[in-house]
């Protein structure tokens, strides 16, 4: 690939060269230190986490995914998004979240945990080794992104909270706030918005908190300050502005399984071989190109997934 066409595809200043990378973010990379702590800790923190040091050359500044798929232009990235609280007009959430307030902002953690209580963005920013993670992004509707994120793996919140033996599923929940969100007056949803995960989903690897996207905190339509990112999973399981988080016996209730039982189902996993009830899931337009190309089971992550689901039936478990 020329350089021409890459800049073509990444035209984010902050994002062209590693030098200007590093320069803007300073402490943002694939094994980036720990910031220094604060004072007030309401979890233990492990104590492998080293206290300082210095940023490396993040390691997927090649541009693309692990497939050798180019990213997705920034502009696209946080212009053209799905969040149903502020309108379901994907070009116009931009508009309608300026001045959205991500500061402050804390996560209350409960349920069967250890250690609940709250923790507040700054907190999190400061306690857990930001990553820096290229992941395909499939939209349900059919369209699909590749995007660069920060942030932690959500086992890393979960080893510190320490869910009791009794936690089966993780459930989060967005804010629900109708005179910031006008979309929240639309009473078709259940809102708040409300997703889940099974445990062991939930540790996995993958399994993404992230506060940053290009190299950059996250902007309001992207889900600032934090959100989920399960990249095997369609888009709408990674929820966005989480404000609580909570460890539950019983399989969580989304939203969308509420809405709308017989299309969503709780897995949600990307299945080229299971169609939504209104249209084929078999392509995806990728955005930023013309033609469609081939669905991939997982969203082709499913050589690290597939064990998590050996023994279920993933068309009746969609």
């Amino acid at each position: 690939m020329s350089e021409n066409m890459r800049d073509e595809i990444t035209p984010h200043k902050r994002y062209a060269t590693r030098k200007e990378f590093l320069k803007t973010m300073g402490v943002v990379g694939v094994s980036a230190a720990v910031l220094a702590a604060c004072q007030k800790k309401p979890f233990i923190v492990g104590e492998d986490l080293p206290a300082s040091g210095t940023a490396p050359v993040p390691s997927s500044m090649g541009l693309t995914d692990d497939l050798g798929d180019p990213l997705t232009s920034y502009d696209n990235v946080i212009s053209y998004n799905n969040f149903y609280e502020f309108t379901t007009d994907k070009e116009g959430v931009v508009k309608l979240s300026r001045g959205f307030q991500s500061s402050p902002w804390a996560v209350e953690i409960g349920g069967l945990v250890e250690n609940p209580g709250p923790i507040s963005i700054e907190e999190i920013r400061e306690r857990y080794t930001t990553e820096e993670r290229i992941y395909r992004m499939r939209c349900v509707e059919g369209w699909s992104m590749v995007i660069p994120w920060q942030g932690f793996p959500l086992a890393r919140l979960l080893e510190d909270i320490k869910p009791k033996p009794e936690a089966k599923y993780i459930r989060f929940e967005s804010i629900y706030d109708p005179k910031s969100l006008p979309g929240q007056a639309n009473k078709y949803f259940p809102w708040p918005y409300i997703e889940g995960l099974r445990l062991d989903e939930a540790y996995h690897d993958l399994s993404l908190l992230a506060t940053g996207i290009y190299g950059e905190d996250l902007l309001p339509q992207n889900g600032a300050p934090i959100r989920l990112v399960v990249p095997w999973k369609y888009g709408f399981k990674s929820i966005k502005s989480i404000v609580k988080i909570d460890l539950v016996e019983e399989m969580p209730v989304s939203l969308w399984m509420e809405s709308a039982p017989n299309e969503y189902g709780f897995y949600a996993n990307v299945n080229p071989g299971v169609d939504h009830p209104r249209w084929s899931q078999a392509t995806e337009r990728r955005i930023g190109e013309l033609s469609r190309r081939p669905s991939l089971l997982f969203n082709g992550y499913e050589k690290e997934v597939k064990d998590l689901y050996a023994d279920m039936d993933l068309v009746k478990n969609f």
